[in-house]
């Protein structure tokens, strides 16, 4: 299955805040006039497939990339669940996202992409690329790789950078201090309804 490319407030209607995929807000369904929210008994196999979507919906997972990643955790000494969160919070994108570097997963994707981001003065076009601990994230010196940066540092005034992360917004330089903390997740998930879904394929 391929990554979502299609509307994302119609996703967070159904899933709640998704801050990776869209800094969006949005009315409710229940919250308009004269309409009450659903009463129909939710199925566990529902709630788990929820949790799911949230977590590839937020980081902007593929299913087999959410599969892998899965795999992964499980082979990893520690809670499965968290261990999945802490694979998926180090992604380069998500790194670029938590910085203020860029407003959404996505956006911090094409920034990779389209080659402006160096780790340890290398450039990595790869947005899944697992930084690590005291990696240095760098803007490549050029006018346009610069200004676009510049242009979405203002969104880093809305959100607080985890305490793993730093960035330097005169020089436009980060650096990944640890692994992070799951107290410093922003997404609300609860991770091992995640594992639950998948362990049959596990």
């Amino acid at each position: 299955m391929s990554r979502y490319r299609g509307p994302r407030v119609k996703i967070i209607r159904r899933l709640g805040a998704l801050p990776g995929l869209t800094n969006k807000t949005f009315k409710s369904k229940s919250s308009y006039i004269g309409q009450s929210p659903a009463t129909k008994k939710i199925s566990q196999y529902r709630i788990r497939l929820e949790e799911k979507q949230k977590l590839r919906f937020h980081y902007g997972l593929t299913e087999r990339q959410s599969l892998k990643y899965v795999r992964i955790a499980r082979k990893a000494k520690g809670s499965t669940g968290q261990v999945l969160l802490q694979l998926l919070e180090m992604r380069l994108d998500n790194i670029l996202f938590r910085s203020g570097i860029a407003p959404t997963i996505p956006s911090a994707r094409q920034l990779v992409n389209h080659r402006h981001i160096l780790i340890n003065n290398n450039t990595i076009n790869i947005p899944s690329y697992d930084c690590r601990s005291r990696d240095i994230i760098t803007i490549k010196d050029r006018p346009k790789s610069q200004s676009m940066v510049r242009k979405n540092l203002k969104f880093l005034q809305k959100q607080k950078i985890p305490n793993h992360l730093n960035f330097d917004l005169i020089h436009l330089k980060g650096l990944v201090h640890q692994i992070i903390d799951r107290e410093w997740i922003s997404l609300k998930i609860n991770e091992l309804l995640v594992v639950e879904y998948y362990s049959r394929r596990v």
